[in-house]
């Protein structure tokens, strides 16, 4: 009985220690467009977009956000619900299992209200063909009764706002992808606009920090916001412990190297791929999904986290045959050349 409480105690201590990361996650997050920062001509055409459906009194149109992880996808949808006025519904495709569980949202949505879906990719097939009603004549059909007695019920529903996202646009189907009415690509952010997020982030989370500690932060941040976040977060912890409680230049170095990461924001298994494909491969082509098992990394998180950046900084590139290191790369392990590797390639791999 004793250990059944503690381990009913340590499940509940778990618990609460997972409520202040989010409560922490969501504070950092902001409320309205005014506070989103980059991002500059995606926000002026949503401010526009939704200014006029309210005009209207109408629902925004069905909206496509699309964007490698940590970019604000989540939090856009957030934004436009606030701007809106309007409460919101969030899910994600994973978390809908059968045609009852999207209907069951749906027939619970109110008018003009937003419904996020993330990871819309992953939706299954019978679940998006109840969409497409959903989304052009906000209604559904539902089948009561089994067998000859069986019969379909066409159900109304207010008009609401899809949001959707995904870090795999070309994954998603053409049928569904063509239904939204405004479709938003994120990039990532430059260094200019990281600062300006871990400055508001700073002030949030009641952190001292100096401004070439901002700049080198910012660099080191893959172009991604909840990766600033991140480290701004461990970098306080290593400046209450071994600083004085402000985030110098020399915290962020030290803090960096403790965690594995470089100038350049590369992390340990950033080289591990890298190097994988030089040394087992010959500087590649090699298949991602030989790759994924040769540094022990999911292949999702191969393709969504790393390979972008990588791609973006010029240490990777993807082929019609695979994975290929660049001479970048060699210089950055310091590994020497065995033969030249082909620099055209036929095109990318998508």
């Amino acid at each position: 009985m004793d250990h059944y409480n503690q381990l009913l105690e340590n499940s509940v201590v778990s618990a609460s220690f997972q409520e202040i990361a989010d409560r922490q996650e969501n504070a950092l997050r902001p409320k309205m467009l005014a506070d989103f920062q980059g991002q500059a001509r995606l926000k002026e055409n949503l401010s526009i977009f939704i200014q006029a459906a309210l005009k209207r009194g109408e629902a925004l149109d069905h909206t496509f956000l699309i964007g490698p992880p940590g970019l604000g996808k989540t939090t856009l949808a957030s934004i436009i619900a606030n701007e809106m006025g309007s409460e919101i519904r969030m899910t994600s495709a994973p978390a809908l299992d059968k045609p009852k569980d999207l209907a069951g949202i749906l027939t619970n949505v109110t008018e003009n209200s937003i419904f996020f879906i993330d990871e819309i990719h992953r939706l299954k097939p019978a679940l998006e063909e109840m969409l497409y009603i959903a989304m052009e004549d906000f209604e559904i059909d539902w089948i009561i009764g089994q067998g000859p007695s069986a019969r379909t019920m066409r159900i109304p529903l207010p008009p609401f706002t899809l949001v959707g996202a995904t870090t795999k646009a070309g994954s998603v189907s053409s049928p569904l992808a063509s239904r939204f009415g405004i479709t938003a690509h994120i990039e990532f952010y430059n260094e200019e606009e990281l600062a300006n997020i871990i400055h508001r982030s700073s002030k949030i989370v009641d952190v001292k920090i100096s401004e070439e500690a901002v700049l080198t932060l910012a660099r080191c941040s893959r172009g991604t916001p909840r990766i600033a976040n991140r480290l701004l977060r461990r970098l306080r912890d290593f400046a209450s412990v071994l600083g004085e409680g402000t985030i110098t230049n020399e915290i962020v170095h030290n803090g960096l190297k403790r965690l594995g990461i470089d100038q350049q924001g590369l992390e340990n298994q950033d080289r591990n791929i890298l190097r994988a494909i030089i040394e087992h491969y010959d500087g590649g082509p090699v298949g991602a999904e030989t790759l994924s098992i040769s540094v022990g990394e999911a292949l999702e998180s191969l393709e969504d986290f790393y390979e972008p950046y990588l791609i973006q900084k010029g240490y990777l590139k993807r082929t019609p045959r695979g994975r290929m290191a660049t001479s970048k790369a060699y210089e950055l392990l310091n590994i020497k050349k065995k033969r030249n590797t082909p620099d055209d390639d036929q095109g990318l791999l998508f």
